[in-house]
């Protein structure tokens, strides 16, 4: 994927979470053939709601994501959030559902990260840019 400024990718962000909410997911639901989710968490140094559209694996219960962010250095501002509020909104089409963010670590981490780059090579891809190990987060309804 090509280099796209932080302000653009902001932009891009926005408008789409936008247009998802707007269209019950009908816009902005699927990314390169991937379903999307937004995700709302709560800030951890401005206690305001967040909401950042991930792409998903569904595992039985679970909303399964990646925080890749694209290959960056540094984590995530949404996952460094829910580390700190592990209390978080998803919502996938229409529907919002409650949910408590675990991260994954260990035999089902290594076993969930085949499964997530075969939905998007992208995953992929993106750790040749970093020397981090992306968290795989799960998303489990309360």
């Amino acid at each position: 994927m090509a280099y796209v400024p932080k302000t653009v990718e902001k932009m891009f962000v926005r408008a789409n979470t936008v247009a998802y909410r707007a269209s019950g997911g009908k816009i902005g639901g699927s990314f390169y053939n991937s379903p999307v989710l937004l995700l709302t968490t709560t800030g951890r140094k401005s206690g305001k709601e967040r909401t950042t559209p991930l792409l998903y694996l569904l595992d039985e219960e679970r909303y399964i994501v990646v925080a890749s962010d694209r290959g960056a250095p540094k984590h995530p501002a949404w996952y460094l959030n829910l580390r700190d509020h592990p209390d978080v909104t998803v919502q996938i089409g229409s529907q919002k559902i409650s949910a408590t963010a675990t991260e994954v670590t260990g035999e089902d981490r290594d076993q969930l990260w085949p499964r997530l780059v075969e939905m998007y090579q992208g995953y992929d891809d993106y750790t040749a840019k970093t020397t981090r190990t992306f968290p795989i987060v799960t998303f489990t309804p309360k």
